[in-house]
């Protein structure tokens, strides 16, 4: 039963990264009908400049809002650089376009710090707390700061002028003209907090894996699952997707491991985890397409 719980514990964890990284895609899926391919490599650099930061004498607390800063500054100068002139270009010249976004920052990471594998402190401190025999305490720093940032964008997005502005531009764009909103500079702003986000996801799992330029690719993988399993037209959709394949694909090995040390017979393990995770998704995609919490959306022509 312990290690059920632990299992449980640590696929809570898991999941809030990929909520995390979940949250990124559909706030720029919603706004601009693309998915990112390139978020994971965004967040791995944006891990390395928090890395860096620490290597230059600053705490962990004070590098993260910097390159939180840094992450809004590079995803806002990409969608106004390099992805507003392919606002009417064809789907697959948007996807190459991001395609090439992911190997310029995988190369950038490698060429600036190496492909040297690197240790990264975790932020919070070994204490013990009730609990900790079930669940660490960077596993349970994880969780909390996630659910801190999805309190902060939905405050930020129900309640401010700004927020309620981006929702409109992304919802409606031409009736957000109409009302005087910028929307280009809203979807740029949607791509500054999506890197953001992103930032926060890749500084919070370099402690939990070695640091190195493809830390994020399977970690990606997952975040598209829980996009996908959770609704990618639906941000809270996203995060509830996050926690369950990151919940789900623990127990599934739990109990491969439970059944083959009661059987003999090998079905599934840690090894098959992301086949999990690939599974969950084209059964929820088979069976509802739009995800769990996704919604329909109908256009007149």
């Amino acid at each position: 039963m312990e290690q059920l719980i632990q299992q449980t514990a640590a696929g809570l964890a898991n999941g809030a990264i990929y909520a995390l990284l979940a949250l990124a895609l559909v706030m720029i899926f919603v706004s601009t009908d693309h998915i990112n391919f390139a978020q994971g490599e965004m967040a791995m650099f944006s891990a390395y400049l928090t890395w860096q930061f620490i290597q230059w004498g600053a705490n962990f607390w004070i590098a993260l809002p910097l390159v939180m800063v840094l992450s809004f500054a590079i995803g806002v100068g990409i969608e106004r650089s390099i992805l507003r002139p392919l606002h009417n270009a064809p789907v697959l010249s948007v996807v190459v376009v991001f395609i090439g976004l992911l190997t310029i920052f995988h190369a950038l990471a490698g060429g600036i710090w190496t492909h040297t594998i690197k240790a990264v402190p975790s932020p919070f401190p070994q204490v013990s707390f009730p609990g900790s025999g079930y669940i660490g305490a960077h596993q349970l720093g994880m969780i909390v700061v996630t659910i801190v940032m999805l309190f902060a964008l939905f405050a930020f997005f129900r309640l401010t002028p700004l927020g309620l502005a981006m929702r409109a531009a992304a919802q409606n764009p031409a009736s957000a003209r109409l009302a005087g909103i910028s929307v280009d500079w809203m979807l740029a702003l949607g791509w500054g907090l999506a890197a953001a986000v992103g930032a926060v996801a890749g500084s919070m799992v370099a402690p939990a894996v070695y640091l190195e330029p493809n830390m994020m690719a399977s970690i990606l993988l997952y975040g598209f699952a829980g996009a996908l399993v959770g609704g990618i037209s639906s941000p809270g959709g996203a995060v509830a997707g996050g926690f369950i394949v990151g919940v789900l694909e623990n127990l599934i090995a739990y109990f491969g491991n439970v059944i083959e040390r009661a059987t003999g017979l090998y079905i599934v393990g840690n090894g098959e985890k992301l086949t999990v995770a690939l599974i969950i998704v084209i059964t929820v995609l088979t069976l509802k397409p739009n995800g769990l919490f996704g919604h329909v959306t109908v256009k007149r022509v």
